[in-house]
């Protein structure tokens, strides 16, 4: 026996990554790029109190992380106005989809998300067996009612929303969310992902009760809190689902510093709040730049703007390789007809002068290769 004895499931699977980090990319090129636009990160940085605490918390590092991450969780709970037992602290969303998908679903078991969708999700639910049903989008949106009717169909364990959606941008006043929760089948739990909640509109935001036990609810400080590289996320749900988490997560997963980083920074809501009104200008900025060129932006709840590139999908990889080629690192859906577009993360202004530079210069040469 010369090699490992894989289960059949982890034999049958490719070995993949969901996306090809900009570092990869950097090494391929033998370059690096003048503007990182592409990973939704907040290029603004974190708290200066995040980064002080930090700081202060790396003389400590040869202890271990609090495995009950006692003091973030109950500092979550009260900005939140729920429990700590409503809580559930994890190695950023990425790592907390893991832990709920390995908590319910099997070999087999139904799960229903969009096609086109954050592919993170799908990468687990593959990697414990589970059979991944696919609906479209709508009008560049996720279809809650389209999500609804595959469950019943399938007898889904699990619907995976994002609002707002990653990578179109988009989203759903939150009575739909309230409806859709209302309408879900028996037994399938709706995991709601709002990575991009600090910048939804106010009036957007659903009115869901932590202790109801059809949704649990996802959030990150990789985005408006600017702490992508520490790896924070959290997850609010009913009681017996988040004590549920302890039979399956890494109890030492959450490091020590990123802990005394999302705890400082959550202190620090006039930040956020300054870091919220940046990427809302930001977006202004992308949009004008893409109407300037003839382009059409989404509109956006998020930290990106997805711009339609008014041809299909051939099209629109060869304006990103362009753009790649002329050092500015974007993305763009996977999945026709979104992929229509590239999504462009909102940047500084120096980030967005660069872009107004060289994007007229790469579609005039996407549009002579077309």
């Amino acid at each position: 026996m010369t090699t490992p004895r894989y289960t059949p499931l982890a034999a049958s699977l490719p070995a993949t990554v969901p996306f090809v980090g900009p570092e990869t990319q950097e090494r391929a090129r033998g370059a690096a790029f003048r503007a990182r636009l592409g990973a939704n990160e907040s290029v603004f940085g974190p708290s200066p109190l995040a980064v002080a605490a930090m700081q202060a918390a790396a003389a400590d590092v040869w202890m271990y992380g609090d495995p009950e991450n006692h003091d973030l969780r109950n500092a979550l709970a009260e900005a939140e106005q729920v429990a700590p037992e409503n809580v559930i602290v994890g190695e950023g969303i990425d790592g907390l989809l893991g832990y709920v998908v390995r908590l319910t679903v099997g070999p087999g078991d139904s799960v229903v998300t969009s096609d086109g969708a954050y592919p993170t999700f799908n990468y687990h639910v593959a990697g414990f067996g589970g059979a991944l049903h696919k609906v479209p989008y709508r009008d560049d949106r996720e279809d809650p009612q389209a999500l609804l009717d595959k469950a019943a169909e399938t007898g889904a364990k699990l619907i995976y929303l994002a609002n707002p959606d990653n990578p179109m941008g988009t989203w759903h006043d939150g009575t739909v969310i309230e409806r859709m929760i209302a309408d879900l089948p028996d037994g399938c739990l709706l995991v709601l992902d709002e990575a991009y909640a600090h910048f939804l509109p106010a009036e957007a935001m659903p009115r869901i009760a932590a202790d109801d036990p059809r949704v649990i609810r996802f959030r990150t400080f990789s985005k408006a809190y600017g702490m992508a590289g520490a790896r924070v996320g959290y997850g609010i749900a009913a009681p017996g689902l988040i004590s549920a988490f302890d039979k399956v997560r890494n109890h030492f997963g959450m490091c020590r510093i990123s802990q005394a980083g999302a705890l400082a920074a959550l202190n620090d809501p006039d930040y956020m709040a300054s870091v919220v009104a940046q990427v809302g200008w930001a977006r202004e900025r992308i949009a004008a730049i893409a109407m300037a060129n003839g382009l059409t932006p989404l509109p956006s709840a998020t930290n990106f703007v997805t711009i339609d590139c008014g041809a299909d999908g051939d099209f629109a990889r060869t304006v990103l390789r362009e753009l790649l080629a002329r050092d500015i690192f974007v993305r763009m859906p996977f999945v026709a007809p979104q992929d229509r577009c590239i999504r462009i993360s909102a940047g500084t202004g120096a980030d967005l002068d660069l872009l107004a530079e060289i994007l007229p210069q790469a579609l005039e040469a996407a549009r002579a290769k077309s």
